[in-house]
């Protein structure tokens, strides 16, 4: 892709926000694959969380980090909550995968890549780090409970 030079100060933030839609869109399609919304929150041996429930903690997790971080958006998290909800209806969490992708084009929205280089605002487990930083962190997080995702169906949707 060819940028014209005036939108080379989005260049890297627009690469992230690219990256995180495409995976959300992904996410949206591994939810819909499942043959049957039962299958959404089965767990097994060696499994101990649902595609429904990491579903959940992605939408928490972006919400949070780019949301609540980032934009303000007032959203309340209740972590917690993101592994013991059951039987939420699969369209419900399309809806909010749908609703997280609005945010994320928001919040986005509103970053240069001058912005990478200050100082993420809320405290995380990695300590103080940049802005930067922080949004490649929580990238990674979401293609690796994607993989997860994907896993779990191609075992357990059966």
């Amino acid at each position: 892709m060819n940028y014209k030079k005036s939108e080379v100060s989005k260049l890297h933030t627009h690469i992230l926000q690219k990256i995180i839609k495409r995976d959300l869109e992904k996410l949206k399609a591994e939810i819909s694959a499942y043959s049957t919304e039962e299958n959404l929150w089965k767990i097994d041996k060696n499994i101990s969380n649902s595609a429904g429930n990491l579903c959940l903690h992605l939408i928490g997790n972006l919400n949070t980090y780019l949301g609540i971080a980032l934009r303000k958006s007032g959203y309340v998290r209740n972590r917690e909550l993101e592994f013991l909800d059951k039987n939420i209806p699969k369209q419900v969490l399309l809806n909010k995968i749908e609703t997280t992708i609005a945010m994320v084009n928001v919040t986005f929205a509103g970053l240069t890549d001058d912005d990478l280089i200050l100082e993420y605002p809320m405290e995380v487990s990695v300590g103080k780090t940049t802005i930067g930083y922080y949004l490649t962190h929580i990238t990674v997080h979401l293609g690796y409970h994607l993989g997860q995702i994907n896993y779990h169906r191609r075992l357990l949707d059966k």
